[in-house]
């Protein structure tokens, strides 16, 4: 029997966009001879990885990917069944439908108000709408140490670093405060997984989205697979307000990343060079799932307003980005790396 390819998953956050990440995984668990040995996650990725990790300790690939239908489903997602696949050509373009409600009165309302408004202000109204959500997953599978071990990144108000929760830290809180936008809601307190002292966390996009440093362990596999949804580029200079706020947002939710990538084809530069003894540093072979051009359609307004219709397009959309990624790249899985880390960096 051929043993299966062992692979990490790292899992970006970007709010409702997660979608695309939705679709990637539900590709990747239908593919056989591939195992998931560890998977690191912020934000919406944060989501995704405990949905996926809960799943595949309970039942496997096909329960996890009933976990991320179900996760999704609470999000806002439309039930597939619902949505004859005919129809799917008729559906207005993302791009359409990212612009509308950008442009929509009740999402620039609601922009003005929390630039003006704490969410503290809200008292005793305040509700974290993912709690009802979150509160729901399994975590004893979650925190399992089986299956995949289980990485969570958020960051820490207090130092501006990034923290990571693990096994039994992992928790409700945790991937709140994960997924803690802080001009959207409260900063969420729990115990320092580095100290054990309280402390109030936001979103770990800012610091880590999503963190690679815990898939570098030697007991995982050299291959790491992101599974990226912020686009790294856009050709056109933003003018208007809304697109510069729309770049600033996708530049500082891909910063933690790129600075990660950026070591990792340093370490392997000073391995080709000699600089290093092969061995002494773990060989990491980076490969990435996207579709920047979607990405680059879409805005961040439907980051934060989850638009039925376009959460199952844009599965729709990572599953065939996966199904690509799969045809051209499998075989590099375990052998060589995909990405192109030099022209990136060169």
């Amino acid at each position: 029997m051929t043993k299966p390819i062992r692979i990490n998953l790292a899992l970006q956050g970007g709010g409702a966009h997660g979608a695309f990440t939705w679709g990637v995984l539900d590709r990747l668990l239908e593919e056989d001879g591939i195992e998931i040995s560890a998977i690191s996650g912020t934000s919406a990725g944060a989501l995704n990885g405990a949905a996926l990790k809960a799943g595949l300790v309970s039942g496997g690939s096909q329960d996890a990917r009933e976990n991320l239908d179900w996760l999704w489903s609470q999000i806002g997602a439309l039930d597939e069944d619902s949505l004859p696949k005919w129809l799917e050509a008729f559906l207005p373009d993302p791009g359409v439908v990212s612009h509308s409600v950008e442009y929509a009165l009740p999402y620039i309302w609601g922009e003005a108000a929390a630039r003006m408004m704490s969410p503290y202000a809200w008292g005793a109204l305040y509700e974290n709408p993912l709690s009802r959500i979150v509160s729901e997953f399994d975590f004893g599978r979650v925190c399992s140490g089986e299956g995949p071990a289980f990485f969570v990144g958020a960051t820490c108000v207090r130092d501006g670093k990034i923290r990571v929760f693990s096994g039994d830290q992992i928790s409700v809180d945790a991937i709140l405060a994960s997924a803690c936008l802080p001009t959207m809601f409260k900063a969420v307190e729990l115990p320092d997984p580095l100290t054990g002292n309280t402390e109030a966390f936001w979103d770990g996009g800012y610091t880590g989205n999503p963190p690679l440093f815990p898939l570098f362990e030697t007991a995982f596999p050299d291959d790491i697979v992101v599974i990226n949804i912020n686009p790294m580029e856009r050709r056109q200079t933003p003018r208007t307000p809304a697109e510069i706020r729309n770049r600033i947002n996708e530049i500082s939710f891909n910063a933690s990343l790129l600075r990660e990538l950026r070591a990792i084809d340093f370490v392997q530069r000073l391995l080709d060079e000699g600089a290093i003894q092969e061995g002494t540093r773990k060989r990491l072979r980076i490969h990435m799932i996207a579709d920047d051009a979607l990405m680059n359609d879409l805005s961040v307004a439907t980051k934060t307003v989850p638009v039925p219709s376009l959460l199952l397009q844009l599965k729709q959309a990572g599953r065939r980005a996966a199904g690509d990624f799969l045809r051209d790249h499998k075989s590099d899985l375990g052998t060589r790396q995909s990405a192109d880390l030099r022209a990136m960096f060169g």
